[in-house]
């Protein structure tokens, strides 16, 4: 497997994957109309200008991707995706290392992420990670948001 900067050509795959990773919480919500699933060509084309999008390949094939994006002194990532019949091998731990490690020298002093509250493997994830939960927010009667945050560590004096 390797973990390569996506491009404007990867769009449409990314997209595909995505909607077929966002089943599964689209199952724990009942909600089928969540964001990741109902987002177009377009949409993703636009968040291509403004983030950095990884992509985890086996046999040129994308099995996982994750963005993140700089505003002020913290990194935002999202959509952290790894195809279900890859999921559990270690992928969106690497994909969220190399993210991380690719935006860590650009001023940034914190990283923020969120998903739903019923993502438990998600939260595990992410705890997993040195992220610690800093808020939840309702986002409606069966969904709340809880977000997450992860210092950088700087070394040296």
């Amino acid at each position: 497997m390797e973990i390569l900067l996506a491009d404007i050509n990867d769009i449409s795959e990314i997209l595909d994957l995505q909607k077929i990773s966002y089943k599964q919480e689209a199952e724990i919500y009942n909600d089928y109309q969540i964001p990741p699933l109902t987002q177009t060509v377009e949409e993703i084309e636009n968040e291509f200008n403004n983030n950095t999008v990884l992509k985890a390949v086996i046999d040129d094939i994308i099995v996982g991707s994750v963005r993140a994006y700089i505003k002020k002194n913290k990194c935002y990532i999202g959509r952290l995706i790894v195809h279900p019949n890859h999921q559990n091998k270690g992928i969106g731990t690497k994909l969220m290392n190399k993210i991380e490690k690719y935006l860590e020298d650009k001023g940034i002093v914190k990283y923020e992420l969120f998903t739903g509250e019923k993502s438990q493997k998600n939260i595990y994830l992410y705890q997993k990670l040195g992220y610690k939960i800093f808020k939840s927010e309702k986002l409606s009667d069966i969904v709340i948001i809880v977000y997450f945050e992860k210092e950088i560590a700087r070394h040296g004096i």
